[in-house]
């Protein structure tokens, strides 16, 4: 998924055309050849038994579709909107990359279509530990924060999130710090699981633009906390 956002990206910036074509059955192996005597590059994306085509050449683009229409049965679905749950549309601004429906359903299936949404995604100064650290340092798990009957429920939602990450970097930081406790999830990871959820639900459809300007510039933000990690006693913000 990384390398999908990149060419998005570069598709942005650059100005090129975004094509979709599903190919029946269809394993491709090759190099991606960078310049091309006599045309402009076209970068062909192979996921699973989709093709992501970007291009800014006509000529080249309809070359390459015909000759995969050569070897392979495949199916022109137009240009790039929506790809592995993920929503692409495209403005003078960029294209922004938004995963609404997936959201909307993980919303629906962790029944929290009414709960009142969260401004946050984890709660202010929440302390999540581990059942090692209970037992070393807690003198025992705290009365009400008890191990998952069903682990696999817990497990199943935090991956759900993740996948959500793709567009959503605000969650990225507290869906790893919950990755953390997987192995033997407690009722506060749940908590905190489903509190994702419902900041989920206050703006479903907030995505990821990939702007069409000038990006060339990396802008960094950090902080440090001096070892809010409990477990670790590391900065970790």
């Amino acid at each position: 998924m990384v390398t999908v956002r990149s060419v998005v990206a570069l598709a942005a910036y650059e100005g090129w055309y975004i094509y979709q074509i599903n190919v029946h059955n269809a394993f491709l192996n090759g190099d991606l050849l960078e310049e091309l005597v006599g045309y402009d590059p076209v970068i062909v994306l192979v996921y699973v038994d989709d093709l992501i085509v970007t291009r800014s050449n006509q000529k080249l683009f309809c070359d390459t579709r015909q000759e995969i229409q050569k070897k392979f049965k495949m199916k022109d679905l137009g240009e790039l909107k929506f790809f592995l749950g993920i929503e692409f549309s495209r403005s003078n601004k960029g294209i922004l990359m938004s995963q609404r429906k997936y959201a909307l359903e993980l919303i629906s299936k962790s029944g929290l279509g009414g709960a009142k949404p969260t401004c946050t995604p984890l709660e202010m100064n929440q302390k999540l530990t581990s059942i090692q650290y209970d037992e070393h340092i807690n003198n025992g798990i705290p009365e009400g924060d008890t191990i998952l009957a069903d682990i696999t429920k817990c497990q199943r939602l935090v991956g759900k999130l993740l996948y959500i990450t793709m567009t959503r970097p605000d969650l990225a930081f507290s869906v790893q710090v919950l990755s953390q406790f997987m192995h033997c999830p407690k009722k506060s990871h749940m908590e905190a699981a489903l509190r994702m959820v419902r900041y989920i639900n206050e703006a479903p459809g907030l995505g990821l633009l990939m702007p069409a300007n000038d990006t060339n510039k990396l802008t960094a933000y950090c902080d440090s906390n001096w070892g809010a990690c409990v477990v670790t006693r590391r900065s970790v913000t």
